[in-house]
């Protein structure tokens, strides 16, 4: 995860030519200090403090960040999570792309640890997806890994994962499929594990009979979830995926299921509510 990169291009699209306001106002040095504060009622997961200081950094070496907290820590509600110290300019020009990486961030961090919370108790594990933000996905991943969830692919080559789409370029024959892609895998090793999409109890036998190390049950209701845990008894690792909700997933974990993708997590976080004063110093 290169912060430096993806901060350096928030900057540029922020910046633009220059904050002409800032330059109108303040033609010399204006000492301060800038605080963030966190402000949302039902707490907090911090996530994005790192890069928040990696954007004042680049505006102005000269400043000094001092973090109250970790990325990662919970916090109440007017918890100061950052002070900036320096030229009031330079915190002037970092201060909205700051903001914004700890809002989204902080956003996935919290909503991740709610789903967390949920599914606290049973064997199964919360993990995100790649609806991810273009650009941002490494971010977004160690955000939800603050939460306390678990990151899926990152890309397309960190697992097999066979879905609809595939098998309908296939023909739709899901252990044929799967045997082919464990074929091919025998003459170009890659270490990878093989999961395929299941819709039905019959594409889960199916999966079964193509020698499947993971099946992932898209869009069951619980009770089909329950069938299916039953029919795989142990012979491949079940995720499940498709219409999970706060509302839902806790249900949904007790049918047994090893894991849990959550999409929301990454494409529909609510932002992180912080703000941030800057006073005369």
């Amino acid at each position: 995860m290169n912060i430096r990169d993806i901060v350096a291009r928030a900057l540029a699209e922020d910046l633009g030519a220059g904050d002409v306001t800032t330059q109108a106002l303040f033609p010399e040095a204006a000492p301060a200090v800038g605080t963030i504060v966190a402000e949302e009622r039902d707490g907090l997961v911090v996530a994005g403090l790192a890069v928040a200081v990696e954007v004042f950094t680049q505006v102005d070496s000269s400043l000094t960040c001092s973090a109250n907290v970790k990325d990662g820590d919970r916090v109440p509600n007017g918890t100061t999570v950052l002070t900036v110290t320096g030229d009031g300019r330079s915190i002037l020009k970092g201060e909205r792309a700051a903001l914004n990486f700890l809002q989204r961030l902080s956003g996935i961090a919290t909503l991740t640890a709610k789903f967390c919370e949920a599914v606290s108790g049973t064997r199964a594990r919360i993990l995100d997806t790649r609806k991810t933000t273009p650009g941002l996905r490494a971010l977004e991943k160690w955000a939800v890994t603050l939460g306390g969830g678990y990151n899926h692919r990152h890309s397309l080559g960190d697992g097999v994962l066979i879905k609809d789409n595939h098998l309908s370029l296939a023909g739709g024959d899901v252990a044929r499929a799967c045997r082919l892609v464990i074929e091919r895998a025998k003459r170009a090793p890659h270490g990878l594990k093989i999961e395929v999409e299941a819709r039905t109890l019959e594409d889960v036998r199916a999966a079964l009979e193509g020698g499947a190390d993971i099946i992932l049950l898209d869009n069951m209701d619980v009770p089909l979830i329950r069938k299916s845990v039953a029919l795989i008894k142990g012979r491949a690792l079940i995720e499940v995926s498709g219409g999970v909700s706060l509302a839902t997933v806790r249900k949904i974990a007790t049918a047994g299921p090893d894991y849990i993708s959550v999409g929301a997590l990454t494409h529909s976080a609510p932002a992180a509510n912080f703000s941030m004063d800057i006073v005369p110093r």
